[in-house]
């Protein structure tokens, strides 16, 4: 039991304003708990106790309590008074965050952090923080960028994303590459499995045991993917690979693929094989564009999905988990949507 405390004392005037706070039903709630608070403790009810029926803190009770004391029912009304807010920026010291992060740089280092630019302005960190994020300005992340020098880039461009977007009648449309060295690693020890709490961890070290190359022609319609894995990645592994496409699709249709600049893709022996099959139609992406190549988004999937984390006890191993990815892939074949 909790110890009886004095009654809290109170007039009848106040005690019926008290009720009527209550009753009524545009009474913010804020006031009708603190109403509840006082009307328990005009009753003689121990702090300990109000605050536990009330589901609050003893140190609320015994604060509402001392503001009825001593200012009466209209202390209920009032919030209290909160604590000095930080004082905003002028225009003036914005603009000086601003125009040092953009144009200059410390002495010490290649970009500012939020405690350096604070330092130089004279301000708080927080306070860079909040211009910075204001003006979205980003100083510690760096992106890469890379132009094109070819002198008929927008050529290039316009045909291949032509195809995308507009593909000619009676052809299949293939994004057409290699992704070559792919390398069959072993952890040097058993990896830790995923549990609650805990991520999937495995050795920084491995163990290589050889690499394979791998051939792959996207499907832009349909998403699906003819690929094979070969030792070496010379023209005569690119025109097997060809004879390959050739024999997968029907001989009705015309085959216009996507590629690269690799000097393999424009070797003597490949412009042979393609004047003996005229049906084949090479369209070439401006250089330093591999983002013009759709098939590249799909190696990346491979990537991330099946090769970076797996673990490989010899080329044949990898390369079986690249052909089952492929297959589990062309039974249910997504597209990828072009919007760059």
């Amino acid at each position: 039991m909790w110890r009886q405390s004095q009654p809290l004392e109170a007039t009848e005037e106040q005690k019926q304003q008290l009720a009527v706070w209550i009753r009524s039903g545009v009474t913010q709630q804020r006031v009708a708990f603190r109403c509840h608070i006082i009307i328990q403790a005009i009753a003689g009810k121990s702090n300990n106790s109000i605050a536990k029926q009330l589901d609050t803190s003893r140190p609320t009770v015994i604060l509402w309590r001392n503001r009825f004391k001593s200012e009466g029912p209209t202390s209920l009304l009032k919030d209290l008074p909160r604590g000095q807010g930080i004082p905003p920026l002028s225009k003036r010291s914005i603009g000086k965050i601003i125009k040092t992060t953009l144009q200059t740089k410390p002495k010490d280092a290649t970009h500012w952090s939020c405690r350096s630019m604070a330092r130089e302005c004279g301000v708080s960190h927080s306070s860079i923080q909040r211009v910075w994020k204001a003006h979205n300005l980003k100083p510690h992340l760096i992106k890469t960028f890379k132009l094109s020098s070819d002198k008929h880039f927008v050529e290039k461009l316009k045909d291949v994303v032509g195809l995308y977007l507009n593909p000619p009648e009676h052809s299949l449309i293939f994004s057409l590459d290699e992704k070559t060295q792919i390398q069959a690693l072993d952890r040097t020890q058993l990896p830790l499995p995923l549990t609650r709490g805990h991520a999937q961890t495995v050795t920084h070290d491995y163990k290589r045991n050889g690499t394979t190359s791998l051939f792959a022609a996207l499907d832009i319609l349909k998403g699906e993917v003819i690929g094979t894995c070969l030792k070496r990645h010379r023209h005569q592994e690119f025109i097997k690979f060809l004879k390959q496409i050739d024999k997968a699709v029907e001989k009705d249709l015309e085959i216009h693929c996507i590629v690269d600049n690799y000097s393999t893709h424009k070797h003597p022996k490949v412009k042979e094989w393609l004047k003996k099959h005229p049906r084949f139609h090479f369209h070439f992406i401006p250089t330093s564009s591999s983002w013009l190549n759709l098939v590249e988004r799909w190696f990346g999937e491979i990537t991330r999905k099946r090769i970076r984390r797996g673990t490989f006890q010899s080329v044949d191993e990898l390369i079986k988990a690249i052909e089952e990815y492929i297959l589990i892939n062309n039974q249910n074949p997504r597209p990828f949507i072009w919007t760059k």
